[in-house]
């Protein structure tokens, strides 16, 4: 009897350690379907995902190659391509109403902020955003009675460091600047958590800001760049091309500061 017993119980366990190795296995595949699936509905662009590595016993994450396309009337490939993002988070929370995600930390993305003729495509996908929600404005914030179902998150830490902004308006030129760190911190810590809708707008909302910042931070490299074009433009002197190309890059600066 006590050997049918420990036959069992190993049996059990074998079984047990099959099935989480199996589970692991296909929830790679179900966040990645998932990302491809939900996104594109959410930001109304294409969003693709190389690949998905999540790990139950350690609680530990890795995605890589997360594209995120440009709303339609932008001519740039895409808004955000991240390489690498790593995770950490409380393995028996995925068994709960709310998951609890330790940290989150994206490095190095390459942001694409381009204008457009109704303003920039980061604000155009925040707005999508909030149009597909039902709910919030592009600062990222939901409306208070909004009601969502699913799972919902809590999103302990959450850091992008060394993202890399692209700007580019036709005839001034370009701009390539390494954005200080963005880092969000307490999300959905409170009994209702936070979905993943209002994740994805608090965290393009303060992408957008700091971009924002940036380029009207930046109006001086900006005037350098549209230099030549000014003086070929209106003729005249050095100083008549420069001093109309500190205008118009100023001119700039103003339209993405904070108002």
């Amino acid at each position: 009897m006590k050997k049918l017993i420990l036959g069992i119980g190993i049996g059990l366990v074998v079984l047990l350690i099959v099935a989480v190795v199996v589970v692991g296995l296909s929830l790679d595949g179900i966040v990645k379907r998932g990302v491809e699936t939900v996104g594109p509905k959410l930001t109304k662009v294409d969003v693709k995902l190389d690949k998905v590595s999540l790990s139950l016993l350690s609680g530990s994450g890795q995605i890589s190659g997360l594209v995120v396309g440009n709303p339609e009337g932008f001519k740039t490939p895409q808004a955000i391509r991240v390489g690498s993002a790593s995770l950490a988070l409380t393995p028996g929370s995925l068994l709960s109403d709310k998951i609890v995600i330790k940290s989150i930390k994206v490095e190095a993305p390459e942001i694409t902020l381009e204008t457009g003729l109704t303003g920039t495509n980061l604000k155009k996908l925040l707005a999508n955003i909030n149009e597909s929600t039902g709910g919030g404005d592009t600062t990222g914030t939901p409306k208070p009675t909004e009601q969502k179902p699913g799972k919902k998150l809590e999103v302990d830490d959450f850091l992008i460091t060394g993202a890399k902004l692209s700007f580019n308006m036709t005839g001034v030129g370009g701009l390539s600047k390494t954005l200080p760190d963005i880092h969000l911190t307490d999300l959905g810590t409170g009994a209702e958590g936070i979905t993943g809708a209002e994740l994805a707008q608090k965290v393009l909302a303060a992408i957008e800001e700091a971009s924002a910042k940036m380029v009207a931070e930046s109006t001086g490299d900006l005037a350098k760049g549209a230099t030549t074009l000014v003086k070929g433009l209106i003729g005249g002197t050095n100083n008549a091309a420069g001093d109309a190309a500190s205008k118009l890059g100023k001119g700039i600066g103003d339209l993405f500061k904070k108002k």
